[in-house]
């Protein structure tokens, strides 16, 4: 016979399956019902009978790409994204080692605080500037206001990684003649990577999906992903099938590189929390 203590870790594994499973088909089902409804057309996406028997089509696809002009602001949301991201990866690191090792806690509080903020509290704020400046509607307003956001969160990932790291490589390294920003370029970075690659898809997420401030600063020359989807929508009708379509163009590229990443990501979110 089982003891009692066999009986409780059984029941204890087949709750904690349970619990697993039904987590993960919350989590996956949404996107797999926007895969399976990317590959149909209006009338078998509106039939509950048709929910997984129905005739692929590929035509919603093509709409979005021929139709719909995808491609102008797939390139406009890579570029804002890829710029931001650089910009902010190229001041946040050097900020956020500065922190860690001059334990420069008041300029962290002030980033912090910027960091709560939320971004749409800028909007306004950032609008006139640009107007002022005769740059609304161009890639350099969308770039500053997503560089607003980035900013922070980079340096907010990488100052727990940077104190993780000893100190001992440093000293190292200025004994044998090297200087405190070829340290950092040589030493630290190297083995910052996985901290880097995490803050800068997490960043580059954010500017991918962000719509607020397209909606505000862009025009139809900068439209981004997220404004593009609108075209979908009219005053009589939505076109959930092309939708749908557009839906998994847009998440697709980030979704495939998470899962390539997603170790380095893991390791990257995980490095501060423990130091010694």
């Amino acid at each position: 016979m089982l003891s009692n203590k066999k009986i409780r870790n059984i029941s204890s594994n087949i709750a904690f399956s349970i619990i697993l499973a039904v987590i993960l088909f919350c989590t996956i089902f949404p996107f797999l019902w926007m895969l399976i409804a990317s590959f149909k057309n209006m009338v078998d996406l509106l039939n509950i009978e048709k929910l997984l028997v129905f005739s692929p089509t590929v035509q919603n696809y093509i709409d979005v790409f021929s139709k719909y002009a995808f491609l102008k602001p797939m390139w406009n949301s890579l570029y804002v994204g890829v710029v931001s991201t650089g910009l902010a990866l190229i001041f946040g690191l050097p900020t956020a080692y500065s922190i860690a090792r001059e334990k420069q806690n008041m300029f962290a509080s002030v980033i912090l605080i910027v960091r709560i903020i939320p971004a749409i509290s800028f909007l306004v704020p950032w609008y006139i500037i640009f107007m002022k400046l005769n740059i609304t509607g161009t890639y350099t307003a969308l770039i500053l206001s997503h560089l607003l956001v980035a900013l922070p969160l980079i340096i907010w990932i990488m100052i727990p990684y940077f104190e993780s790291l000893p100190k001992d490589l440093e000293h190292a390294a200025w004994v044998d003649g090297c200087s405190r920003v070829g340290t950092f370029c040589r030493i630290m970075l190297p083995l910052s990577a996985p901290g880097i690659l995490t803050c800068s898809l997490l960043a580059f997420i954010f500017s991918w999906n962000n719509f607020i401030f397209g909606l505000v600063l862009c025009t139809n020359d900068t439209k981004t992903l997220p404004m593009a989807v609108f075209n979908f929508i009219s005053y009589t009708d939505v076109n959930w099938a092309g939708l749908m379509a557009a839906a998994v163009v847009i998440t697709a590229p980030i979704l495939i590189i998470s899962l390539f990443l997603q170790k380095y990501i893991i390791k990257g979110l995980t490095a501060g929390a423990v130091k010694g």
